[in-house]
């Protein structure tokens, strides 16, 4: 719908005499914001039309860190697929200085020891532990200790594991390169630059299979540096570490020349992933933690490389060394050796053994002050530990760089999310604000996502399911979830119950190489509910499983989909096993029933096939041959079914660890008869181009949405041509994207940020960031919950003078107005729910017994003040709540105006009817409209009696004036004190000796019938009680005699007193 222009805005609420409308408001603010007042002249600051965090709060994995020598306060952290994060309070508060770059998975960080502000961030995972991994472009440096960053080139060597500068000249860096590993390259190996990154150096290169795993350079000598040389190839099949590429180097020119390190006291080839350290205090002292098969784990030289020996045959120094094996020695002591793997281990007889210190499990990167032994840092799968004192005292940072493998909504109001995230399992939350928790969020931290600590929600996690997999919630029963995980786990959870059951159809296969168990079933195995029949739940192994009685039995619906090609299913890891399902070959791995055609399902494998049935699974149809401009073994990673069209489907391809970069991203419009390619203009340079989700909006037919390794687009013509909108989203992996019917909303997952909605689509629909004039979209529904309620409201400027938007509502009443500050562009504003406040008391008189209190601190200096008292507040700062129903909107701005309707709805887990809703804000906005009508008797009184007051002053020695101007004012005071207690004109907040009169009693009574007031409860969500509704008649009762008393003042006997005392006094005015 476009907006309707309307020539002017609704006329202003007139006040309850026409001679009280021109008397000054002075009012609290309205602001969005409990507890919050703000100055009323000055216009709202718009927010950018952009994505907003939603959750999960914390947990995900940091694959890098650097302090900074010889300062404590400061410390960066790579996310494995999350940015840069950066502290300066010694880690209590963090904030992310990287999402502006088009890459998120950090590697390797370094920080110059000569100049601290030179900071080096090197891109990628640097393991091999699943296809999800993240590769990079490259290494990328700051001169500004993170402020700004250059991309300083290597943008081809995949992953970047380790980053050296040398001690003295920040212009010498050695970068150590694992490469992408999906494919031979000549990109690996050790670069180095001498000139700050403007060139660079392939110093160490073994082949074209192997890469640098790590690397270490002596404190004493920088001329001299060890490496670890790892060969390793990943693939969407399987992953192999080890051969005859694997191995020590060393150089002692600064990388001039390097000599492979050999000595028959280091293991025999085949050997795997290589970690060096160099003891600082002693440069003799070399230690390698060499993944092997039965010949040690740890070997140290203490003769500078010369000769070798095992020091330690501990298997966990190793386990999964795809994932782990970084080591380091203490810059204290020689013998203090530290291993990250699945537990952080530390040994203090120089590698002989070692001892679990539980600092952190699931360990990875290591950093150590070069100085002070105490000052050092590691990093793990959901977060880091930092400490100054050798672990004594410790930090635990948890930071909101969720990796997130899909994400699905509901069908409540609001709409809620679910997923899974790696290492830390499934979870679900509303989708109207960010989870309770989320760093910086709280009173610590800045608001660095814009949004406002009221829109915090509470979230479930432990959902069932797992790290891996999808969490599903059954559309009829949003609190029966569906979860898959890795090893073949199924669970249906109960949230009434809180218990998850157990319902996979076949044996737990953890640990299985694929060739050896009868349904190999993917870390991500696929998990669909159909949306005819929501009993009926589909899962994928590399055949299709139904089940329809809760998981009970299960039947094979479908023959094996795969190749059944053996080369591609055989055990992972190389030379030590890992089989975990990252790496089962010839899956299946997409299941999409349609929710057009009832027994229509789609189906695609990791090995490059295409399914289709339409009578439910009795019968498939290869439609792989069908795909033009497919490149065999892809990942059919989505298959998205039209939810207009049943022959019509999208399907993402995904050949990354295929080692092709490219997108692919076909459409069918005859049951998969034919297919095109709908790449249109996506582009293909990047690294991190190739296309993981895709989603049709449900109401705007060839509108899709398309997340790529690193971006998220949109197109309006069905794929011919696609633009970018990467606002306020980092450039994670877009993993999923859902559209919420009816929200208009789109929902992303990413592997590394967490989880984003950018809601109202109606800005890009409508010509997006590329339009030009000002208009108001039609905005998605607002949700009333309870004691609150969200609106979002996006308009576009065509400048960025101050608009207004004015919210009327289905009786007609003007609920919020509001002037706006925009930026240039698109623009958003958030109302919640709250209608304008009443007009506020301001006291300018002094009180009769305290002649002194424009001397009390709060006032001093001003020329009015509040009424104050301990409960009142909440009621002050918020005005009525709305009720579901229909709005009005208009936006004036350039001289032109804008309407949209708007419709609220009611949450679903609120009970009240809309009838009640709708009666509790009648109610609220009449007590409301009474404070108004109180203050504004009281305010116009208080002006006259300060007139009066000044007077008195100004004819102290006039016997006549001073004893008339008394009597006035005693008439005057009278009348106020209807409405406000003797009390109530001292400002105090915690005297409590007088029975309220008029004022506090509405501002109490606002309290009982809306959100509360101190210890009053509030009623906002229910409709008033009967005595409430008698309290308010009883109080306009008293407010009417006070307005009688005051007209007949203001009509009669002020201008009768003005007259008279002319000749002695200014008029009374």
């Amino acid at each position: 719908m476009s907006a309707t222009p309307r020539s002017t805005l609704a006329a202003p609420r007139r006040w309850f005499v026409a001679a009280l409308a021109a008397l000054p408001l002075i009012a609290a603010a309205a602001s969005a914001q409990r507890g919050a007042p703000r100055d009323p002249s000055a216009p709202l600051p718009a927010q950018p039309y952009r994505f907003e965090f939603l959750g999960p709060a914390t947990g995900g994995r940091f694959a890098s860190l650097a302090g900074v020598e010889g300062d404590t306060s400061v410390w960066y952290a790579g996310s494995a697929s999350g940015g840069v994060w950066k502290t300066t309070d010694g880690g209590a508060n963090w904030r992310p200085i990287f999402d502006s770059q088009p890459v998120q998975a950090v590697g390797a960080l370094a920080v110059a020891p000569s100049d601290k502000n030179t900071v080096w961030a090197g891109s990628g995972e640097a393991w091999a532990i699943r296809e999800s991994d993240v590769m990079g472009d490259g290494v990328y440096k700051s001169t500004d200790a993170g402020a700004t960053w250059q991309h300083m080139g290597l943008r081809e060597t995949g992953r970047i594991a380790r980053i050296l500068v040398h001690p003295r000249d920040a212009n010498v860096v050695y970068v150590c390169a694992l490469g992408r590993t999906t494919g031979p390259q000549e990109e690996r190996g050790v670069f180095k630059t001498t000139d700050g990154g403007k060139t660079w150096t392939r110093s160490a290169f073994v082949d074209v299979n192997t890469g640098c795993s790590d690397l270490a350079m002596d404190a004493k000598d920088p001329q001299v540096l060890v490496v670890g040389m790892w060969q390793v190839v990943m693939k969407s099949w399987g992953m192999t570490s080890g051969g005859p590429g694997s191995g020590i180097w060393m150089t002692r020119n600064g990388g001039g020349t390097w000599k492979k390190v050999e000595h028959p006291g280091l293991p025999k080839q085949p050997i795997g992933k290589v970690g060096v350290a160099i003891a600082p205090t002693n440069s003799n002292r070399i230690f390698a933690l060499i993944q092997t098969l039965n010949q040690g784990s740890l070997w140290r030289s203490d003769d500078a490389g010369a000769t070798w020996q095992v020091v330690s045959w501990q298997r966990a120094l190793i386990g999964r060394a795809g994932y782990y094996n970084h080591l380091a020695v203490n810059s204290g002591n020689q013998d203090e050796v530290y291993v990250a793997n699945s537990s952080f281990w530390r040994s203090m007889d120089g590698g002989k053994t070692f001892e679990d210190t539980r600092w952190g499990g699931d360990t990875h990167d290591i950093w150590i002050s070069p100085s002070n032994p105490d000052h050092f840092g590691l990093t793990d799968d959901v977060g880091f530990t930092v400490t100054t004192t050798h672990m004594k005292q410790r930090r635990r940072v948890v930071l909101n760089n969720g990796q997130m493998y899909h994400v699905a909504v509901d069908n409540r109001v609001p709409y809620w999310v679910y997923s899974n995230r790696q290492d830390n399992g499934t979870m679900r939350g509303p989708s109207d604000g960010i989870e309770r928790g989320t760093p910086g969020m709280g009173p610590q931290g800045p608001l660095f996502y814009g949004m406002t600590a009221d829109g915090q929600r509470d979230w479930d996690h432990g959902i069932g399911g797992c790290e891996s997999g999808f969490t599903i919630p059954d559309p009829n029963e949003p609190d029966v979830i569906w979860a898959s995980c890795y090893g073949n786990k199924v669970t249906r959870y109960n949230h009434k119950t809180g218990t998850a059951r157990s319902v996979q159809p076949y044996r737990i296969t953890l640990d299985s190489p694929p060739d050896d168990i009868k349904y190999r079933c993917h870390w991500t195995a696929p998990l669909a509910i159909d949306p005819f029949d929501t009993e009926t739940v589909y899962y994928g192994c590399q055949v299709i499983f139904r089940t329809s009685n809760k998981g009970q039995s299960w039947d094979i619906i479908s023959p094996d989909l795969s190749m059944k090609d053996p080369s591609k299913v055989k055990p992972s890891g190389g030379v030590i096993g890992d089989n975990l399902g990252q790496f089962y070959g010839s899956v299946v791995f997409a299941i999409a029933p349609s929710k057009v055609e009832r027994g229509l399902i789609w189906a695609g494998t990791n090995d490059g096939k295409v399914w289709v049935t339409r009578n439910g699974g009795s019968a498939w149809t290869d439609l792989t041959k069908n795909v033009a401009g497919m490149p065999a073994w892809g990942t059919v990673r989505k298959i998205e079914p039209s939810p207009h069209d049943a022959a019509t489907a999208y399907m993402v391809v995904d050949l990354h660890t295929n080692d092709d970069r490219r997108p692919y991203l076909f459409k069918t419009s005859d049951y998969g008869q034919s297919w095109k390619s709908v790449v249109g203009d996506l582009p293909s340079a990047h690294p991190l181009d190739y296309v993981l989700s895709v989603a049709e909006h449900p109401e705007r037919k060839g509108m899709l949405l398309a997340g790529t390794g690193h971006a998220f687009y949109y197109s309006m013509d069905d794929g011919a041509h696609w633009t970018p909108f990467q606002s306020g989203l980092p450039a994670s992996p877009v993993t999923w994207i859902e559209i919420p019917k009816g929200w208009n909303d789109a929902v992303v997952s990413t592997y590394g940020r967490g989880l984003w909605v950018l809601r109202d689509l109606k800005a890009l629909q409508d010509g997006g960031a590329a339009a030009s004039g000002a208009t108001l979209f039609a905005p998605r529904p607002g949700v009333r919950r309870a004691r609150e309620g969200r609106v979002d409201l996006t308009f576009r400027a065509a400048d960025t003078a101050v608009v207004r938007l004015e919210i009327t509502d289905a009786a007609g009443r003007v609920a919020r107005t509001m002037s706006v500050k925009p930026r240039l562009g698109i623009n958003r504003v958030t109302w919640n729910l709250r209608y304008d406040l009443a007009v506020a008391v301001a006291l300018r008189t002094s009180p009769p017994d305290n002649p002194y209190i424009w001397d009390e601190p709060p006032y001093k200096g001003k020329d009015t003040r509040p009424i104050a008292h301990w409960g009142i507040q909440q009621p002050q700062t918020q005005g009525p709540l709305g009720a579901p129903g229909q709005y009005t909107v208009t936006l004036a701005a350039g001289g032109q105006s804008f309407t949209q309707p708007l419709t609220v709805l009611k949450a679903s887990d609120l009970a009240t009817s809309d009838e009640d809703l709708v009666a509790s804000t009648d109610a609220q906005v009449r007590v409301r409209d009474r404070l108004t009508e109180t203050a504004t008797v009281v305010n116009q009184l208080e002006v006259l009696r300060k007139n009066i007051e000044d007077q008195l002053k100004a004819n102290a020695t006039n016997t006549a004036a001073v004893k008339a101007l008394k009597e006035m004012d005693q008439k005057m005071l009278d009348i106020e004190l209807i409405l406000l207690s003797r009390h109530d004109l001292h400002s105090d907040d915690k005297w409590f000796v007088e029975t309220y009169r008029t004022y506090l009693s509405l501002l109490w009574l606002a309290g009982e019938i809306g959100s509360g007031a101190g210890d009053v409860a509030g009623g906002a969500d229910w409709r008033p009680t009967d005595s409430s509704m008698q309290t308010v008649k009883e109080l306009e009762a008293d407010l009417e005699r006070a307005k009688a008393a005051f007209k007949a003042l203001i009509e009669k006997e002020l201008p009768a007193f003005n007259a008279r005392m002319s000749a002695l006094l200014k008029p009374i005015t």
